[in-house]
């Protein structure tokens, strides 16, 4: 088969009878209702009027059990999963840390819990604390504490710790302590104190991350006993529960989909039915169309362009409306906000945005506003409540959770009174081929114009939608690095006799979970750190990566954001790959950035932590955004077929960009020549590659040119860096062995 075939380059979606003019598709999407729980003890203490829903008091029941170690919740978003994490720690003395990949979400979620601590009222009021690594850094800087004092002082005085996996893994490796400290210092300390681990979104984290709880969590059973884990996702990992269940953990998974505790009413008497018997409406019913797009860049922001009007009348027809719109690419919301702010201000109607570039001001003014438009769905359909949503998607996963944004609330508060809305609606911009698979053919998954209920749609969402790579190769080739390195913490002389057993026992825990020999990992180590002897690197920089939470972001950039109205959200960082293709800007020096956000933190009176910033490659202003993507490659002076022909991960270095229009490369060239990057290539245009491994959309592989391959159109390798470059390995053999044909899962 062709990649244009696999691509999807050829279909088209056939104009039917009943169907809109421009090829659109319309379902009807049912109401959900969720079941009450029974046999509530009254000594559960709730606030009046208030009832469980059958997850909440199943995950209650779970983590009480002395015979469960691990509980997943898969209730469908909006039901109220982190009710039932916090449950038990509002009725009695539980220790929480809630673990969340994002700090937007943290922040979220520590407001959720005081809501909770206020409308509960517990007994012993449970003190609430936020710890990200920005608020460490400035904490730290403010008490005059070194970081690791920070975090046990920050625990120490929380009975919820709200923070991210990021800290908890460093914390476990060994981080944040010194020469003099035994490695156990934090992590001992933190594990004995807290009862309850709790990992929210736990399905947006890659196979390197989930190794990582993994080796974590074997480190607290072997250490510290009787702890509980809790993951709230409604999409839990197959593999992850198969590898706790061959560790020996004891899992219970609370699916209301599998138990018929979700309900679909079709007609009012079915409705009050329910209602009567108290389940409570967790969806409401909504128009879902689905708008076929070209695979072509920038197909959905043309599409928006062409289709202001819609969005205007969205907004205008029903008053009191809502709306988001969220994308895949911020460059995009970046060139599109501009033209709807100023559509929607004749009307007197607001828009803000809200993307991981976006200041904590601008981001906390979104929530007040008529249209959000960005790539985060943090706020979206929790705080900031809407009735219509317009979004891309780039797999199943994604397309759920942010259809899963709408649909939650029946209005909002406004100056004290509620506006009710007036129905949901929802513009879905997919691939072409994928409305193809849906309504297309003889035997058609879907129905123009009919009714389905969530559980069946989001089954078909999952069998028709790009399936992606789930990397199962990872855990075995790649998880137990991190787990040497915990071994060595334990066999520490100031340690050893405290935890005597504990370091066989994880030591055979780890060889069961990622089926390996400790033996075996350990020697790949050293051949590492001797390959890095002669580079002359110090440290071991591939063992470094595979010990890391999220990889150690070579290309990352500092960048003042000129566009940016609030000075103190001015100072963020980006990605080179990002910048060399999206951003308008300038060059600046280290000295000059960092001058200046000490300045502006003077001026302004707040904080601003310049940690993330130690290791940028290069500084710049930003100035704006291009309207057309510009192309770039990666170069390497020499010949890069030995290094393919090697299929492995190894370190290079002298590496540049190719840019002919672009006048600072030079300066970012001087910088990056002198990186040793952690690095796969791989002899196939990044196009091909990311097709037949099916790749993730935000994958990070590029593509490179040699001193024999700089003048070809194309760039016929690939070079994956960092963690990606870990992932890569685990399945170039495909490559390697299929003869050049296309490979399809």
């Amino acid at each position: 088969m062709s990649i244009d075939g696999l691509l999807g380059l050829t279909l088209k979606v056939p104009h039917r009878k009943g169907s809109h003019s421009t090829g659109m598709f319309s379902i009807q999407l049912k109401s959900v209702y969720s079941c009450p729980a029974e046999g509530v003890p009254a000594d559960i203490q709730l606030p009046d009027g208030w009832r469980l829903a059958w997850h909440q008091f199943e995950t209650l029941k779970a983590l009480r059990d002395p015979e469960i170690d691990v509980v997943f919740n898969t209730a469908m978003t909006g039901d109220g999963k982190s009710l039932a994490a916090y449950l038990d720690t509002l009725q009695r003395d539980c220790y929480a840390i809630g673990l969340y990949p994002t700090n937007a979400l943290a922040r979220d979620q520590e407001t959720q819990v005081k809501d909770y601590i206020a409308k509960f009222q517990p007994v012993r009021d449970p003190r609430v604390n936020r710890l990200s690594g920005a608020d460490l850094e400035i904490y730290a800087e403010n008490e005059g504490l070194r970081k690791g004092s920070a975090i046990s002082s920050s625990a120490g005085n929380s009975e919820v710790l709200i923070t991210n996996p990021d800290i908890f893994h460093y914390l476990h490796r060994g981080a944040y302590i010194t020469d003099k400290d035994t490695p156990d210092k934090l992590w001992n300390r933190i594990d004995k104190e807290f009862d309850l681990f709790i990992f929210d979104e736990f399905h947006v984290f890659a196979p390197p991350q989930v190794a990582s709880v993994l080796n974590t969590m074997l480190l607290i059973r072997v250490t510290n006993r009787c702890k509980k884990f809790l993951f709230l996702s409604a999409t839990p990992r197959e593999s992850l529960l198969k590898r706790l269940d061959i560790a020996g953990f004891k899992c219970r998974v609370i699916d209301p989909i599998d138990e018929g505790k979700y309900q679909f009413p079709e007609t009012e008497a079915e409705t009050d039915e329910l209602e009567a018997r108290h389940w409570r409406q967790v969806a409401y019913p909504i128009a879902l169309n689905f708008v076929p797009m070209e695979p072509a860049a920038q197909a959905s922001e043309t599409w928006l362009k062409e289709n202001q009007a819609l969005i205007l009348n969205l907004l205008v027809d029903y008053p009191g409306s809502k709306g988001a719109i969220i994308l895949n690419s911020i460059a995009a919301v970046k060139r599109l906000t501009p033209i709807l702010r100023t559509l929607l201000a004749e009307h007197g109607l607001t828009v803000r945005e809200n993307t991981g570039l976006s200041g904590q001001q601008e981001k906390t003014e979104s929530l007040t506003a008529d249209l959000v438009i960005g790539t985060s769905t943090i706020d979206v359909g929790v705080d900031f409540k809407i009735n219509f949503l317009v979004f891309e998607s780039s797999d199943a996963g994604n397309f759920v959770q942010r259809l899963g944004r709408l649909g939650r609330h029946d209005g909002y508060e406004k100056n004290g009174k509620k506006v009710k809305f007036d129905g949901f609606r929802t513009y879905a911009l997919v691939p072409n081929f994928f409305v193809e698979r849906l309504f297309a053919g003889d035997d058609v998954a879907l129905r123009d114009g009919e009714e389905c209920d969530r559980i069946h749609f989001q089954t078909l969402i999952r069998e028709k939608y790009r399936q992606i790579n789930d990397f199962e190769g990872y855990y075995k080739r790649w998880g137990a690095v991190q787990s040497c390195k915990l071994l060595y913490d334990l066999k520490s002389p100031y340690i050893q006799q405290q935890y005597a057993g504990s370091l066989q026992r994880f030591q055979a825990s780890c060889e069961k979970v990622f089926d390996t020999s400790m033996r075996t990992v350990a020697g790949r180590i050293r051949g590492w750190a001797n390959d890095q002897k002669l580079l002359g690197e110090k440290d071991n920089p591939i063992a470094k990566e595979a010990t890391s939470f999220r990889g150690s972001s070579p290309l990352l950039c500092g960048l003042y954001d000129l566009t940016e109205a609030n000075e103190a959200d001015r100072f963020k960082t980006y990605a080179l790959p990002g910048v060399l293709s999206n951003l308008n800007v300038e060059m600046w020096s280290k000295k000059g950035f960092l001058e200046t956000l000490k300045a502006t933190a003077e001026r302004t009176g707040q904080p601003i932590a310049k940690g993330r910033f130690e290791y940028c490659l290069g500084f710049m202003r930003l100035r704006g955004y291009r309207e057309e993507r510009l192309n770039w490659k990666f170069t390497f002076a020499g010949n890069l077929q030995p290094y393919a022909d090697a299929w492995k991960v190894q370190v290079l270095t002298k590496l540049q960009i190719w840019q002919p229009d672009n006048p600072w490369t030079r300066e970012i060239n001087r910088r990056l020549k002198q990186q040793a990057l952690v690095c796969y290539v791989l002899r196939k245009p990044t196009q091909e590659v990311r097709l037949r491994l099916q790749l993730p959309m935000h994958f990070q592989i590029y593509p490179i040119s040699d001193s024999y391959s700089i003048h070809d159109a194309n760039a016929p390798y690939s070079v994956a860096f960092g963690q990606s470059a870990l992932m890569i390995d685990t399945l170039a053999h495909r490559f390697k062995s299929d003869g050049g044909e296309i490979w399809v899962a």
